[in-house]
């Protein structure tokens, strides 16, 4: 079927009847099954977002060893322009998703994005990406423990370049994940996570297909779903489009969270570069509003 003959089957353009247009748009808007296959075949998913035109600030690449994950793994903190004293600011640890690693988070354009927030008049701050794990779910796989990474291992290597321990989290797709399973980590009192496109399982079924967890009783225990009555940060703001298949889970935090956004959209670079915006201006106002 051509993209106009399905056009008119949806949205009653042509010749269709006022009641079968009324179903296509009712369908459109999920009232009926469908809505979601019908707006990514119909392109009604959203604009992709754009990495700002912006000069960045100072990003600093350096590798060391970790014994928590048995391999090398490489760290970048990127700070805002012109920032005078970088060890007075808070930090911010940018998770990054399946597949990816630090330098993907510097692709996403996370430092331009950081410089047009402060040039907006966002709170300053920095982050800090590190390499997790190309599928690990930021959960221990082996030897492979890159919790035990980030929380014993991550803090001095930012003490030697003279900036804090993160105060706050970000993860996109499997780093929402991580960055839940981080706060969990760092217990009662710490501060803001921001979750875009969390990749997160309602049930063992969903968790199998993605092969990163031995056993249900494995994804049982690191699930953040299902350990959302312990410590996971606050403020806790949500970022999911309604095409994302992980939009369901997702929608599980909104009640505990202080922002959560489900506008139309899929689980890709083009949604996120059009919410970090939002991210970055939530994350710069929940790190000033902690205790200094």
């Amino acid at each position: 079927m051509g993209r106009r003959t399905l056009l008119r089957a949806a949205v009653g353009l042509g010749t269709l009847t006022a009641a079968g247009a009324g179903a296509g748009v009712a369908m459109a808007e999920d009232v009926l099954p469908g809505g979601v296959r019908l707006r990514r075949v119909l392109g009604l998913t959203g604009p992709d977002g754009t990495v700002p035109n912006v000069t960045p600030g100072p990003l600093n690449s350096s590798d060391a060893p970790s014994a928590a994950r048995g391999t090398t793994v490489r760290m970048i903190t990127m700070l805002p322009p012109g920032a005078a004293r970088p060890g007075d600011l808070p930090v911010c640890l940018a998770l990054h998703g399946r597949g990816g690693n630090a330098q993907s988070m510097v692709d996403a354009g996370l430092p331009q994005f950081l410089a047009a927030a402060v040039a907006a008049g966002v709170a300053p701050f920095a982050l800090v990406a590190v390499d997790g794990g190309d599928a690990s779910y930021w959960h221990r796989t082996g030897a492979d423990d890159p919790q035990r990474m980030l929380l014993g291992e991550l803090p001095g290597r930012l003490a030697q370049q003279g900036l804090r321990a993160p105060a706050g989290v970000l993860g996109i797709s499997m780093g929402g994940s991580g960055a839940l399973r981080y706060a969990r980590g760092r217990g009662s009192g710490f501060g803001p996570v921001a979750l875009l496109s969390p990749a997160l399982f309602r049930t063992w079924a969903d968790a199998r297909t993605v092969g990163s967890f031995s056993t249900e009783a494995d994804w049982r225990e690191h699930e953040p779903l299902l350990h959302l009555d312990q410590p996971h940060g606050s403020p806790l703001g949500v970022w999911c489009g309604t095409e994302d298949p992980f939009c369901g889970a997702a929608r599980t935090l909104a009640p505990g969270a202080a922002q959560a956004h489900f506008p139309r959209g899929e689980h890709t670079q083009g949604f996120w570069a059009r919410v970090l915006p939002q991210v970055t201006a939530f994350m710069g106002s929940a790190l000033a509003d902690l205790p200094a």
